[in-house]
C-alpha cells in the first residue's frame, strides 16, 4: 500500500514550486510505487489539495477565482454523449434496436414513463426503463441544469474546486451539464446516489467526462445514504416528486451542503413536480431560518414568506432532438394508445388550471412523439449562509405588500416584485401575461402589459428571475381566476433593479 501522507507532503511542497510530476516524486516515497500508482494517488487527493491533472501528467494548482459564467445556450446534445447512449443500446438489442421488438418495447416504455409521470404514480427504473427514460429525458436535462448554474456563477458562487452531491443522479443528464458547465481547469469531486438501474447508464455516461471529473457512484437509495462529508453542491434534479417524503429527504441533505455551500433542486415545469418542489423550498427556508432562497423567487419583505400555489417555472431555449431520438421516432409505427404531451401548460390568470394531460389521438411514425426538444423546468436554490442573488428589499415607506394587495384594489400603485414566468399567453393577439411574486403572496400575482413604450417594456424584456421596480401600476382583482392582476398600461414605469 502507498505512503499517502507523503504522497500528500511532496505535492505540497512542490505545488508552488514546479508542475508535480509522479515520474519525479515516486523516488521519495517509502517503497518507490509505481509512477501510475502515485498518479492515481494524486488524482484522488486532488479536490483536497487543490490541484488539477494537466495532458501531459502532471499537476498544478487549480485557479482560486470562482468559474466564470461560460455563456451557456446550447442548442444540441454533445455527440459524444450522443454516441455513448447509442453504445449501450446497441450492446442490448444490436444496430437495429430503434426497429422492431425492442424498438416496440422502448417505445412502449416512454409512453408509460409519461403516464405514470403524469398519473403521479410510482415510477420503477429496471433496465429498460432506465433506457427509456436516457432517450427521452438526457438532452433536455443536461440543458436545464446550467441555467441553473447561472444563477451561482453569476454572484461568484461556484467554486473551481468543486465538491457534488448529485442525489437521484438518474441516468447522467445533469452531472454532463455540470461537466460541461464548469471550465476545463475545474477539479470536481463528484458523488452521485442512484440506486435503480439508471446507474448503469449513469457510469457509462459519465465515462466521456474528463480526467479531472472524478466520480463515484453510490448505490443506495436517497433514504439510505449517508452524507460523510460537506459539499459545495448538493443536487437534487427530476427526483424531489418520486421520494416519499421529500421534505424530510431534503431537509436531511440540506445539512451536508457546506456553509459557503448550495443546495439546488431542480423539477419538470408540470403543476405537480413544479409545486412540490416550491413545497420542499418553503419547508427548507421558513420565515425564521438562517437559510435563504438565494433564486429565484426572492423574499423581498423580512420575516415574510409566500404561501400562493407556487407554480414557477423557467423556458429556455430549444434543444435539437438527438440522433437516437430520431430514430426511435421515425421508426416507431402508428399507434393509438395513450400518450402524454411534451409539452407543459402555464398557470396564469387566463388559465390558472392549465397542465400536462394526456392525449388520446393515433400517432403516425416519425410524428414527434419521440423527439424531446422543449427545455423547460423550475428549480430552487437554498444557501446556508443567507446569501441571495440580489440584496434588495422592498421599502414598506414606497412600495405596496403583496399580502396586502387586497387594499389596494382599483389604485395605481408601486411595488417590488420578481419576475417568475416568461409569457403565459397562447395567442398573438393576447396582451403579454407575467407572473411576479415578492415573497409574501397568498395569492397568485400577475402583470398584464396592455401597452408597450419605452418607459415599461422592461416587463417584456426582463430575464426570467429578475427584480422589476413597478411604479403607477393599476391593481384589478380578477374574481374567475382568484388572482390579482397588475396592469401596465401607458401611465406604467418599469425598470429592472437586480
Amino acid at each position: 500500500m502507498i505512503d499517502r501522507e507523503a504522497v500528500r507532503a511532496n505535492a505540497k511542497y512542490l505545488r508552488n514550486v514546479r508542475p508535480i510530476d509522479p515520474e519525479e516524486i515516486h523516488e521519495y516515497i517509502d517503497g518507490t510505487p509505481h509512477p501510475a500508482v502515485v498518479r492515481e494517488t494524486l488524482r484522488e487527493e486532488a479536490y483536497d489539495l487543490g490541484l488539477r491533472e494537466r495532458e501531459d501528467g502532471t499537476f498544478v494548482p487549480v485557479s482560486e477565482d470562482p468559474a466564470p459564467q461560460p455563456g451557456w445556450e446550447p442548442d444540441t446534445f454533445p455527440e459524444p454523449y450522443a454516441f455513448a447512449l447509442e453504445d449501450l443500446l446497441v450492446e442490448r438489442y444490436g444496430a437495429n434496436w430503434h426497429r422492431g421488438e425492442s424498438g416496440d418495447q422502448l417505445r412502449e416504455t416512454i409512453r408509460r414513463l409519461k403516464e405514470d409521470y403524469y398519473r403521479q404514480n410510482p415510477v420503477e427504473y429496471d433496465a429498460v426503463a432506465a433506457l427509456g427514460y436516457a432517450i427521452y429525458h438526457l438532452s433536455d436535462y443536461y440543458a436545464a441544469v446550467g441555467y441553473v448554474l447561472d444563477d451561482l456563477a453569476e454572484r461568484e458562487h461556484l467554486p473551481r474546486t468543486l465538491r457534488v452531491l448529485d442525489v437521484g443522479a438518474g441516468t447522467g443528464g445533469p452531472a454532463l451539464g455540470l461537466h460541461d458547465y464548469l471550465p476545463e481547469d475545474a477539479v470536481v469531486d463528484y458523488h452521485a446516489v442512484e440506486p435503480s438501474a439508471s446507474a448503469d447508464v449513469l457510469e457509462r455516461m459519465l465515462k466521456e467526462t474528463g480526467r479531472n471529473f472524478r466520480t463515484t457512484v453510490h448505490r443506495e437509495t436517497a433514504e439510505a445514504f449517508e452524507p460523510e462529508s460537506e459539499f459545495d453542491l448538493v443536487l437534487f434534479a427530476n427526483v424531489l416528486s418520486e421520494l416519499d417524503d421529500p421534505e424530510a429527504v431534503a431537509s436531511r441533505y440540506l445539512d451536508a451542503v457546506a456553509d459557503d455551500g448550495s443546495f439546488v433542486a431542480i423539477a419538470p415545469a408540470d403543476r405537480n413536480t413544479s409545486t412540490g418542489l416550491r413545497d420542499v423550498e418553503r419547508a427548507l427556508a421558513p420565515p425564521a431560518s438562517a437559510v435563504s432562497v438565494y433564486a429565484p423567487t426572492l423574499r423581498l419583505w423580512p420575516g415574510e414568506a409566500p404561501s400562493d400555489r407556487g407554480w414557477s417555472f423557467d423556458r429556455r431555449r430549444d434543444v435539437a432532438a438527438p440522433p437516437f431520438q430520431h430514430r426511435l421516432d421515425e421508426a416507431g409505427t402508428a399507434d393509438a394508445g395513450v400518450e402524454s404531451t411534451a409539452e407543459t401548460g402555464a398557470g396564469s390568470a387566463a388559465d390558472s388550471e392549465s397542465e400536462t394531460v394526456p392525449e388520446s389521438s393515433g400517432r403516425t411514425p416519425g410524428d414527434g412523439t419521440f423527439r424531446n426538444e422543449t427545455v423547460q423546468f423550475s428549480y430552487a436554490i437554498l444557501r446556508p449562509d443567507g446569501a441571495r442573488r440580489a440584496d434588495v428589499l422592498a421599502d414598506p415607506d414606497r412600495h405596496a405588500k403583496m399580502a396586502e394587495m387586497e387594499r389596494h384594489v382599483t389604485n395605481r400603485i408601486d411595488l417590488l416584485a420578481v419576475k417568475l414566468s416568461r409569457d403565459l399567453t397562447d395567442s398573438d393577439d393576447a396582451n403579454p401575461l407575467f407572473k411576479i411574486g415578492d415573497g409574501s403572496e397568498s395569492v397568485e400575482h400577475y402583470a398584464v402589459s396592455t401597452t408597450r413604450d419605452p418607459l415599461n417594456e422592461a416587463l417584456l424584456t426582463a430575464d426570467y428571475g429578475d427584480v422589476l421596480a413597478f411604479e403607477n401600476v393599476l391593481c384589478l382583482w380578477n374574481g374567475d381566476e382568484g388572482a390579482y392582476n397588475l396592469v401596465v398600461d401607458d401611465g406604467t414605469f418599469v425598470e429592472v433593479v437586480a
